[in-house]
């Protein structure tokens, strides 16, 4: 890492729920967290569902979002790396980030090492036990014929349908996602425990559950969850020595 340079780690966006003016709102306060950032960074990592709903057809992206889009385009033309990792929410990713933005794109859990400590990384949705129901829905929709077939139809039924669902599953899960279980009940904290089982990490940084966690898993790893900038304006930031959870206040 750079010399007092940071690595930040932000998530769950949800850019375009509930409707455009409120996102509106959200989209100017995450940019004005990324200006004040963007000098301090070493790298930035987004983790998932930075869109409510996202779909990337042949010739044409959702509209909106240009703020953005055009800061994230920004900082990478900056020399500062961002990396994305796909929710559940923006899984249907091509190619659009990595030509026009310069921002690779992960679909899965991967481990990165900084400054000598180990970090899984991830969105998070579909990982420990349970949750069949959602595993069984990803397995479909991650299906390169799923992603064809919704291609193929007019746009203003596929998106339309799409924030149907959207806002369902927020209904769904919106107050769950304000409770913690307690650790015996959270998946996520039962998939790093069984990580650890294969490899030492310090750290687990995951977005998903919309919920600022920080759970001490062992005497050398902890599990960090990144909350939402829907309701808590939370983030994670890496100084070269210590993770620590944090608020945004614009």
């Amino acid at each position: 890492m750079a010399h007092s340079k940071n690595i930040y780690f932000l998530s769950d966006f949800h850019l375009g729920a509930p409707d455009a003016a409120t996102s509106l709102v959200r989209e100017k306060r995450i940019i004005a967290f990324l200006n004040e950032i963007k000098d301090k960074a070493e790298q930035i990592f987004i983790m998932g569902d930075l869109f409510d709903f996202w779909f990337e057809y042949k010739k044409v992206v959702p509209k909106g979002y240009v703020r953005i889009l055009g800061k994230l385009a920004e900082i990478t033309d900056s020399g500062v790396p961002i990396h994305f990792f796909v929710g559940n929410h923006d899984m249907w990713m091509k190619d659009y980030f990595q030509k026009e933005l310069n921002i690779p794109v992960y679909y899965e859990p991967v481990p990165f090492e900084f400054n000598g400590k180990q970090f899984l990384l991830g969105h998070g949705d579909g990982l420990g036990p349970g949750d069949h129901g959602y595993k069984f829905i990803k397995k479909i929709f991650r299906n390169n014929i799923a992603k064809t077939a919704f291609g193929l139809l007019p746009t203003r039924i596929g998106i339309g349908m799409a924030d149907f669902f959207s806002r369902k599953s927020r209904a769904q899960t919106g107050q769950k996602d304000e409770v913690f279980i307690g650790e015996d009940q959270e998946w996520l904290v039962a998939y790093c425990k069984e990580e650890l089982t294969k490899k030492q990490y310090d750290y687990f940084v995951f977005g998903h559950r919309h919920l600022p966690l920080d759970i001490k898993l062992n005497n050398n790893s902890r599990y960090i969850n990144l909350g939402d900038w829907i309701k808590y304006n939370s983030y994670a930031v890496f100084d070269g020595n210590e993770l620590t959870l944090q608020y945004f206040n614009s």
